[in-house]
């Protein structure tokens, strides 16, 4: 099935495999909590046990080195794609209020970029991620 729409996660390649997974996470649920028409209905199995819903399409997963991965977050930007950020700092913070706080205090061209996520129109996806390699 082709939609029309793409949600793309890139990640910076030199992160440890649990940087890597919780950096996805936390990625990915600005997508959810912005654009409700990506997450489906929720699951229900046979013996009528219900399960939360998810994202109705795939989640395409890059890798990149910190230059590529900021030439992604420019793209989105000079597009208009608002992106989902993690930076290096919220490593170190607990909570989402200390989160927004790191990020609050470096600007645009300082931020420490190790993954962003992005959900647009799917041409304008490829442009943001033209020349990334999937991740492996």
């Amino acid at each position: 099935m082709q939609f029309e729409t793409k949600i793309a996660v890139v990640l910076r390649d030199d992160l440890a495999v649990w940087q890597k997974a919780n950096v996805t996470a936390f990625l990915v649920s600005g997508v959810a909590g912005t654009s409700p028409d990506t997450v489906g209905e929720s699951y229900r199995d046979a013996s009528g046990n219900e399960y939360l819903p998810m994202f109705v399409q795939p989640v395409l997963v890059y890798e990149a080195d910190a230059p590529a991965l900021r030439r992604a977050y420019e793209r989105a930007m000079d597009r208009g794609v608002t992106p989902a950020i993690y930076t290096s700092e919220l490593f170190a913070t607990g909570h989402d209020e200390a989160n927004r706080a790191a990020v609050a205090a470096v600007s645009a061209e300082d931020l420490d970029l190790v993954g962003i996520a992005v959900h647009a129109e799917r041409k304008t996806v490829d442009k943001i991620v033209d020349r990334l390699r999937f991740h492996s």
